[in-house]
């Protein structure tokens, strides 16, 4: 039975401005560029999101919601640097660190001593030296594995632990609802409750096999979260070669308008990873993939070395469109990446992406 931590820095990059400008604490703040851009906000304040105002929201829609709206633009240079000193923090525990983005890690704790090995007062202690350390907060999930670390660490936000013990798994899974499920994006969770499908326990009445008909290849996966089972390691050693995000539809869509009124919760969800993981340096191309109902699929990238906007997916998109001109049900878009920095390397490799 492993003991996983996942450490969730709170607010980061809005946090990281307040330390560094006192005056901006206690007001909505958003972090991106001007509402008069095709910006998008890479995260906000508390105070903001009590308006409604969201991280990979348009600047511009972010103002309209809360007119007193402070942004200002993005300062990673410091966000790594609070990121190494938090990093520096985990390793005094262990070496099995996943990193997922600059405030965002997995811990496997299971061998740590320290505690008398409690995952619970490591991941307290660990919270304590993060605020003494660097004056920001962070919150914890501990629990068996990784998915439920994660839902766990999200549960008492901000600057709060949960805990999930093995012998509790079973009765906090089955209340869960489904958009909690790793992977379940917003067209996913529709296509969910137009099935019955609102909560873990809904889907735990079905098969493998009757999940499959649904779902594809994600069945096994979907079957095992809702139970509360996830066998994946904390990775210490991995590099991402590329950046996609993709649904596929319980309906068929008819047409290129059908496929373009995708793009925008799409988008939303591939920008908001892309920001988290700190990948924007390395886009070295944009792809869109389409699946069509007979399952043949086709996809059609360009070199591209910029943070991609809709329209960018947009034109992709007639282009692949039109290859076949047939149904549609799977709609994906993208990016490629490329490989590290060789002359960053050291320095990141001991830094690396720790989350939002």
């Amino acid at each position: 039975m492993r003991k996983i931590i996942h450490i969730d820095m709170d607010c980061f990059y809005a946090a990281v401005e307040v330390k560094y400008n006192p005056s901006l604490k206690g007001k909505p703040l958003g972090v991106g560029g001007p509402p008069n851009t095709r910006s998008v906000l890479t995260t906000a304040s508390y105070e903001a999101r009590k308006f409604g105002v969201r991280s990979a929201m348009p600047s511009s829609q972010a103002v309209r919601l809360c007119p007193q709206l402070i942004l200002v633009p993005p300062h990673f240079d410091l966000y790594k640097a609070e990121s190494r000193k938090v990093r520096e923090i985990l390793e005094r525990f262990t070496n099995k660190i996943e990193p997922l983005s600059l405030d965002e890690a997995y811990l496997d704790v299971t061998d740590c001593k320290q505690f008398n090995g409690s995952a619970t007062l490591i991941a307290q202690e660990i919270r304590r030296l993060i605020y003494v350390e660097t004056k920001l907060t962070a919150s914890a999930g501990v629990a068996p594995n990784k998915f439920l670390a994660k839902i766990a660490s999200d549960w008492k936000k901000p600057n709060g632990q949960f805990v999930v013990r093995p012998q509790d798994i079973e009765e906090f899974v089955k209340d869960l609802k489904v958009e909690k499920i790793f992977g379940v994006g917003k067209v996913t969770a529709q296509k969910m409750h137009e099935l019955g499908l609102h909560t873990c326990a809904d889907i735990q009445k079905y098969s493998v096999q009757e999940l499959h008909r649904w779902f594809g290849s994600r069945a096994q996966e979907l079957y095992n979260f809702a139970r509360g089972i996830d066998e994946r390691e904390v990775v210490t050693e991995w590099e991402r070669k590329s950046l996609t995000v993709e649904e596929t539809y319980n309906r068929d869509l008819q047409t290129l308008e059908d496929c373009k009124k995708q793009i925008p919760s799409l988008y939303e969800d591939f920008h908001h990873r892309l920001v988290k993981g700190e990948y924007q340096d390395r886009i070295k191309g944009i792809v869109v993939k389409l699946k069509f109902f007979d399952f043949k699929s086709t996809t059609h990238e360009e070199v591209f070395q910029d943070i991609p906007s809709e329209a960018d997916f947009h034109r992709l998109l007639e282009k692949a469109w039109q290859r076949r001109n047939v149904p549609v049900r799977l709609v994906g878009l993208g990016v490629r990446l490329g490989t590290q920095n060789k002359s960053e390397e050291k320095t990141d490799k001991s830094q690396l992406k720790f989350a939002i």
